[in-house]
């Protein structure tokens, strides 16, 4: 491994000096260096996704979802070419309640092989949705599982490795909200559009002629696919007319490898409800949350005040080379556009709102995480290959070894409980992600995790040199054949090879 200061030298000439050195096109240099040419984008009212509930069929709740091309406005009289699902970017909120039976048949007709992961939900492997689970073009592919799910926002995506960092890029993600009962007898903000408002939030760049680029230069891959505007919902400077008191957003950090750190512009406080798979035990004050890729959030704000509320992204320090420091960071920070901060959405309270309930003081009931439950431990190391980067090549690995389809890493007994322990050897932080669990956050290099993350998880995030332990259960499926995966979920990782394959056994 090299050193850090090796390391941040390579990237910075590679964004600058490989341009020179004819290794980048002018089109990757023009992205790296964050000099895209800027379109007029007039502000908007924020795009809600299409909620759909699919049609019961003999007692199975059945979705039609179509994997499509499309043309996307995002600027003013810009078209942009974009792959969608039921539409020409992003797909629909899908609606489903726990317990239920659903079946999804899912048509592909992109041009290219493709898969939809249905990302966060415990279900059986064949049905997961991952690069095992592949569509070509022009078939049809109809998982059908139980919805074993707690009340939350989850979302599905391509898992077409190594394409899934440019499918999903250019739009083949969608939303999934699930009920329960136990949720239900909360008096939460829960009309969809109106008080509940889903965000998805994805940073993209752009061509010239308003194209989408997808850079698959070195430093892209290296830190991850970046850009320069903040779509939210596929929509650039949204705004929303609250027509209530309170606002419940529920936030997915869509993007492909920048984290989001968010908050008011104001300053003004509000309470976190839930995390990745359900709420918490009990509301959280915050000002600011930092999501990683594919982590999401539900927070509450309140609105009593009359005043116009800003939400944004504010500049995440060392999210891609975390302590990295001094000069050489901020530089690195600055030329992956680390310092960058977004307007999310003009939230414009109405003169007439109707009043919505206080927040309970407890929300749900949550079982302690009990490490002694465990049958063991496994260790997985993350790891980059920084020496190999700079001549052209490198590896990410998970244990030393990169991601191979034929390979299963690990296996793990069905009705059992273990600890993973997630090691970060790396100098990036890594959001590890892991297919068919919601897991519970034990500790942080010793110390207890936040309030704001002891709810349940399938994305954690770990920091160089950070140990981050997880207790997590495999139950009620086993599969001799069919893998679940974990993997980073900085997309042109995983595409890269920081994955690894596990089977659930009986």
């Amino acid at each position: 491994m090299i050193s850090r200061r090796s390391a941040l030298t390579g990237l910075l000439m590679g964004g600058a000096g490989l341009a020179a050195a004819g290794v980048l096109s002018s089109r990757d240099a023009r992205h790296w260096l964050f000099g895209a040419t800027a379109f007029a984008a007039s502000p908007k009212p924020l795009a809600i996704p299409e909620i759909i509930a699919g049609e019961v069929r003999d007692g199975v709740r059945t979705y039609a979802l179509g994997l499509q091309k499309g043309i996307s406005q995002f600027f003013n009289g810009v078209e942009t070419p974009t792959l969608g699902i039921n539409g020409a970017y992003l797909g629909p909120t899908l609606k489903m309640r726990a317990g239920e039976l659903v079946r999804m048949n899912v048509t592909n007709r992109i041009g290219e092989p493709s898969t939809l992961h249905w990302h966060g939900f415990h279900l059986p492997a064949s049905a997961d949705g991952g690069p095992h689970q592949v569509i070509a073009d022009g078939a049809t592919w109809s998982p059908q599982f139980t919805v074993k799910q707690r009340a939350s926002m989850f979302w599905y995506h391509s898992h077409m490795v190594p394409r899934t960092g440019p499918q999903v890029y250019q739009g083949l993600a969608g939303l999934i909200y699930v009920d329960d009962d136990e949720t239900a007898r909360l008096d939460l903000p829960s009309d969809y559009g109106v008080d509940d408002i889903p965000l998805v939030l994805q940073d993209r760049a752009f061509d010239s002629n308003g194209s989408l680029i997808y850079s698959t230069s070195m430093p892209s891959v290296m830190m991850g696919m970046r850009g320069n505007v903040l779509l939210v919902n596929g929509t650039v400077r949204p705004y929303f007319e609250a027509r209530t008191s309170k606002l419940r957003l529920r936030i997915l950090n869509g993007s492909n490898a920048r984290f989001h750190t968010i908050g008011f512009a104001d300053r003004r406080t509000f309470q976190q409800i839930g995390t990745d798979g359900g709420l918490l035990e009990r509301p959280f004050e915050t000002s600011r949350i930092t999501l990683a890729p594919a982590e999401r959030t539900q927070i509450v704000v309140d609105l009593d005040d009359g005043r116009p509320a800003l939400l944004r992204t504010f500049a995440t320090p060392n999210t891609g080379m975390m302590g990295g420091g001094g000069m050489m960071g901020g530089m690195m920070e600055r030329m992956m556009g680390d310092d960058l901060s977004f307007d999310v959405l003009d939230i414009r309270p109405g003169a007439q709102r109707g009043k919505s309930a206080g927040l309970p003081d407890r929300l749900v009931s949550l079982d302690r995480p009990d490490p002694s439950r465990a049958v063991g431990t496994r260790r997985f190391v993350l790891q980059m290959g920084m020496g190999g980067m700079m001549m052209g090549g490198g590896s990410f690995t998970i244990n030393g070894k990169a991601m191979d389809m034929n390979r299963i890493d690990e296996a793990v007994r069905v009705g059992t409980t273990e600890i993973w322990q997630i090691e970060n050897a790396s100098m990036m932080s890594h959001p590890f992600h892991i297919h068919d669990v919601q897991f519970r956050v034990l500790d942080r290099n010793g110390a207890p995790p936040a309030p704001g993350e002891m709810g349940l998880k399938d994305t954690v995030v770990v920091a160089p040199s950070e140990r981050v332990r997880l207790l997590l259960s495999f139950a009620d499926y086993s599969d001799p054949d069919s893998p679940y995966m974990y993997h980073c979920h900085i997309l042109e990782h995983e595409d890269a090879g920081m994955m690894g394959q596990f089977l659930v056994t009986a």
